[in-house]
């Protein structure tokens, strides 16, 4: 999530002074906001809206992402030969954490494993640590390819059996009829607002939404697949979040229009095909695979070039 992702902010270059990113970045503004509203988001849903998962749950993921975040960038810079991100000023330490908070909250959001807490550990380690672990050269800076909090998710649902994706229901569990057709509605006017206005992800938006629509069509056409119950999950606020918070992080994303749609298709493309090998969870699944693509892509163009 919106990571995701959740998460919009590109690492710097691997030895170099770490550039200090100005206060009216849209980077910043998108973070800031983001954050605002999945905290907002957490604190509704665990007091009012149903959500099922321990009131520690989201206290530990943001610890666990502020502790990771800060051991690793203090780690990394003195490997670099660089001052760290968080230093300067609290306002540098806040717009450093940002996207840790983000991720400790998005994991400890859509994670559901009972009672424990140890799963929601390792995704958030998982998410935070992928930043630093998995970045690739682009133009001159070391840049991470995957969505760290959909990275952690992936991984856990992957390692971690017993652990699912928190109930589509639990999100509107205790509120009436009014509010469950209120709040998706207040969700996608505020995520759209913020995709068409500071990630500048419109394209990949609606690419995304056609892409999941067309599959949908075509495994009822070719594969007797029921239509409506493919569309369904369409109307379900974890989609929605997936969609306007965790798909559309700008840091792992394609900037170009062009190949927001083509990054925007694929995912649905993997997702449909997920659907039909029976594989659970496919959205994130989805989205995990189609960035370990570009990153090969990315890669293997720039082995094109320094062959040339």
């Amino acid at each position: 999530m919106a990571q995701a992702t959740h998460t919009v902010v590109a690492d710097a270059p691997a030895r170099a002074a770490a550039p200090r990113v100005p206060v009216a970045d849209p980077r910043v503004k998108a973070l800031r906001r983001f954050a605002l509203s999945i905290t907002a988001f957490t604190i509704l849903g665990h007091l009012l809206l149903g959500f099922e998962q321990a009131y520690l749950t989201p206290v530990v993921g943001v610890l666990t992402a502020y502790g990771v975040s800060l051991f690793l960038e203090a780690l990394d810079a003195r490997l670099s030969g660089r001052t760290p991100r968080y230093l300067g000023s609290w306002l540098a330490l806040v717009n450093f954490l940002l996207p840790a908070h983000i991720a400790g909250l998005a994991c400890a959001l859509l994670l559901y494993g009972n009672e424990r807490l140890l799963p929601t550990v390792f995704a958030v380690t998982v998410a935070v640590a992928s930043r630093y672990a998995i970045r690739i050269p682009v133009n001159g800076a070391l840049r991470h390819m995957f969505n760290p909090s959909n990275l952690g998710i992936s991984a856990t649902l992957v390692l971690f059996h017993w652990v699912a994706i928190a109930p589509p229901y639990h999100f509107t569990e205790n509120v009436g009829l009014a509010v469950d057709l209120l709040l998706p509605a207040l969700i996608l006017v505020a995520g759209s607002m913020l995709n068409a206005t500071l990630t500048q992800r419109m394209p990949l938006i609606l690419a995304w939404v056609g892409g999941f629509v067309l599959q949908a069509v075509l495994r009822a056409v070719f594969f007797d697949h029921a239509l409506g119950s493919a569309l369904l999950a369409m109307s379900g606020v974890a989609f929605i979040l997936f969609t306007l918070y965790m798909i559309t992080d700008p840091g792992t994303t394609p900037s170009a229009p062009r190949d927001q749609v083509i990054f925007g298709l694929a995912t649905a493309g993997v997702y449909g095909v997920l659907v039909l090998l029976h594989v659970a969870f496919g959205l994130f699944f989805a989205l995990t695979i189609v960035c370990a693509g570009r990153m090969l892509l990315t890669l293997a163009r720039q082995a094109g070039r320094s062959d040339e």
